[in-house]
């Protein structure tokens, strides 16, 4: 069973996510909360696989939540709830270590797909997605900073062997394993062995950070 937390001020957008939830058998709704710090209380306590996580919450919000969760190993993957598609804090909450985001009118069987995905360590973002993410933020971001980040990508895929860069790409183009597998011509055990490598050459908490480090790179 995926064991999931609903972190929402809503409590009809909470109540909605569980019946939507409740259709997959393999999913468990364990707990809710009303904002950040009932989040991180909770997953102390219940120790989810999964957190939805809504972004705009009074007192601790979203991204402060994600970024203390991910910020100890072990935590649960973390998938943030939005309104809008180009919010510039999806992007903050994407290199804090969430591994995706969810409009929260998107088609439930859609939800139920993300959750178990990403409880399996697979992206839920495509390449197109993340590249508008970056370029709606590049558009208000300080010329500086946006020097750092590209330069700080180049150096983290610097790291890489020729076979790593192409499994890195690879990654940032938004293939699951299997695809990779096919496209690298090896098996999906070596795969997740390369991608395992990936995380901490990179120092990248989940494949949509490589998949972002890929695109800063770019310029």
């Amino acid at each position: 069973m995926v064991r999931v937390l609903l972190v929402d001020d809503d409590s009809m957008v909470r109540l909605g996510l569980a019946t939507v939830l409740g259709a997959g058998r393999d999913i468990e709704v364990v707990g809710e909360a009303a904002d950040g710090a009932e989040a991180l209380a909770a997953v102390a306590r219940l120790r989810p696989d999964v957190v939805l996580m809504d972004i705009r919450m009074p007192g601790m919000d979203g991204l402060a939540a994600t970024e203390a969760l991910r910020a100890v190993a072990g935590g649960p993957a973390v998938i943030v709830l939005t309104t809008f598609d180009t919010d510039a804090h999806i992007l903050r909450a994407l290199r804090a270590g969430a591994s995706g985001f969810l409009l929260k009118d998107t088609p439930p069987l859609e939800i139920i797909d993300a959750v178990r995905r990403v409880a399996a360590g697979e992206s839920m973002l495509s390449p197109s997605v993340v590249g508008k993410l970056i370029e709606h933020v590049v558009r208000d971001e300080d010329r500086a900073d946006r020097t750092d980040r590209v330069a700080r990508a180049r150096s983290m895929l610097g790291r890489l062997t020729g076979r790593e860069r192409e499994v890195a790409e690879a990654v940032g183009q938004g293939l699951s394993n299997a695809e990779i597998s096919v496209e690298l011509f090896m098996s999906v055990a070596t795969v997740k062995a390369y991608v395992s490598r990936l995380l901490t050459k990179m120092e990248c908490a989940n494949r949509v950070q490589v998949a972002i480090l890929v695109h800063d790179a770019r310029g």
